[in-house]
């Protein structure tokens, strides 16, 4: 028996593969181990540093020939035991309750609104409706290209109806490659958009555990196409940042980033701007859009576990219970679980509410990037009960 099988029934509609292997071929084989042959439509797997994503695929297709394999790299990975940092994550979607087609947009940068919204909008043209089925749209971008913003703002133009979800690959805390799989190859600089039809129920879910305060701050000195913040308030940007916080500028770090974020507002809602890291000459790394004269907003945490229980529950309703839920849970709300020792605590709200995704490096929410935020999409038990 699975560590698995003692916390969680799995879902009935998807095959959930694992493995902690170190090398790609014996990693394949066990985590497709107990798949069953044939029938499967498309094959999303999330993969840890260790691996190579083109072995991974290679091996992926040589043992399910007829399935598109579409994964990426992560800054974790969540499985059937909730968080996990050196998994091999294999997700199988059967034909029987699924069809898909894919496009890659490459190069994000130096990237067209126009030409991506294009790109979109043929390839939801081209994909021809089944019935009463529904289309959801998966987007895995390259999470060093910080092109998120303008990606997902062009998605939404160009695919219209269909909402859009998803997550930016990552690397660890490395913060150098990340890595979208599309045909066979590893690519960087580069987004993966899948289009996703099924005749199961599904709803999107989004949320982060922060409010604001009263404290405001604005960008002085950026260079926006860098998503660096030089200046805040005339002041170089570590050091005032880090003045607002009541930390010393050597002294920031992951941990301080993840429970200090700043917060911008949109209309009535608000998302979180995470900073990355300090920079040269005490700038600020964001992963996030940023800009000349932005109004920054210091956010203060709620209690992480908490919001966490309370939003996965939200996916409960007129449907019942989810089959499972694929998601994109930021790495900073992984780190600071990890600091205040909550890891097993959140992964078992995880593995109880059949959560299987990955750690990012920025989620993609219905038209917006945002951070430190969790996205997901929610599948139901089939309706008429015919599982494959």
């Amino acid at each position: 028996m699975s560590p698995a099988d003692t916390l969680c029934d799995k879902p009935t509609t998807v095959e959930i593969g694992v493995s902690h292997a170190r090398g790609e071929e014996e990693a394949v084989r066990e985590a497709t181990a107990g798949f069953k042959p044939g029938g499967t439509c498309f094959v999303l797997f999330f993969m840890p540093d260790h691996l190579d994503p083109e072995k991974v695929a290679a091996q992926l297709s040589g043992r399910m020939p007829s399935a598109a394999v579409f994964g990426c790299s992560t800054a974790g990975q969540i499985t059937s035991v909730g968080y996990e940092n050196d998994a091999l994550l294999v997700i199988a979607f059967p034909r029987r309750h699924f069809r898909c087609s894919s496009t890659l947009i490459k190069p994000l940068k130096p990237g067209s609104i126009e030409r991506t919204a294009n790109q979109a909008q043929v390839l939801a043209e081209r994909f021809s409706r089944t019935g009463n089925w529904k289309t959801v749209a998966f987007v895995i971008a390259d999470g060093m290209s910080k092109q998120e913003d303008l990606l997902v703002a062009a998605l939404n133009a160009g695919l219209r109806d269909i909402p859009v979800f998803g997550g930016s690959a990552g690397n660890g805390l490395a913060f150098n490659e990340t890595y979208v799989l599309h045909g066979g190859v590893a690519h960087q600089n580069a987004a993966l958009l899948l289009l996703i039809e099924t005749d199961l129920s599904f709803g999107g879910v989004g949320f982060d555990h922060f409010r604001p305060t009263d404290r405001q701050m604005v960008v002085t000195g950026a260079v926006p196409e860098e998503r660096l913040v030089m200046e805040i308030n005339g002041v170089p940007a570590a050091r005032e940042y880090a003045r607002y916080v009541n930390c010393a500028v050597e002294d920031l770090s992951p941990r301080v980033f993840a429970e200090n974020p700043v917060l911008v507002r949109s209309g009535k809602s608000w998302h979180v701007r995470a900073i990355q890291q300090v920079a040269d000459n005490d700038g600020l790394w964001f992963l996030s859009a940023i800009d000349d004269g932005l109004v920054l907003t210091l956010g203060q945490g709620t209690e992480i576990l908490n919001t966490l229980e309370q939003g996965l529950e939200q996916c409960r309703g007129e449907h019942g219970d989810p089959d499972f839920i694929i998601g994109f849970d930021c790495y900073l709300r992984r780190l600071e679980i990890e600091q205040n020792e909550l890891v097993e605590d959140a992964s078992r709200v995880l593995t109880r509410n059949r959560v299987f995704g990955f750690n990012t490096y920025g989620e993609q929410h219905l038209g917006v990037h945002v951070n430190q935020t969790f996205v997901g999409v929610a599948f139901y038990p089939p309706e008429d009960g015919v599982l494959y």
